[in-house]
């Protein structure tokens, strides 16, 4: 992890959380590859979104993506998820109704339904 992020995570002026409900997408059956499968925690996915103003702005965002409970992630499944996010831009890109894509060890899509908290008050 770079150091300015371990700073912003240390700085909670700089973290955005959100609720919002998630789904990965379906494994594909012709993968060579056993289907992604992600733990409450996990960092391992990024939020792409558009920026609310302009919508030709595109951003990627590393999250920790928690829920309750200590089932998994799976794919073709729904969740309701807290995001985090340690960026002071994620504002500017994540609100209420503002839908988003997964990326990486596995791909899927969500929206937000309210924003949780940001800097050092809750919403």
């Amino acid at each position: 992890m770079k150091l300015s992020r371990y700073r912003a995570l240390l700085n909670p002026a700089k973290l955005s959380r959100y609720r919002a409900l998630i789904t990965l997408d379906p494994a594909d059956p012709l993968a060579m590859q056993a289907p992604a499968e992600f733990a409450s925690g996990t960092r391992s996915l990024m939020i792409h979104a558009w920026h609310l103003g302009q919508p030709v702005v595109g951003r990627y965002f590393p999250a920790m993506i928690t829920w309750d409970g200590e089932t998994l992630l799976r794919p073709g499944e729904e969740k309701i998820v807290t995001i985090t996010i340690a960026d002071e831009a994620a504002p500017d890109f994540l609100d209420a109704g503002q839908e988003f894509t997964l990326w990486g060890g596995g791909a899927g899509h969500g929206v937000i339904s309210r924003r949780a908290y940001v800097g050092s008050s809750p919403s």
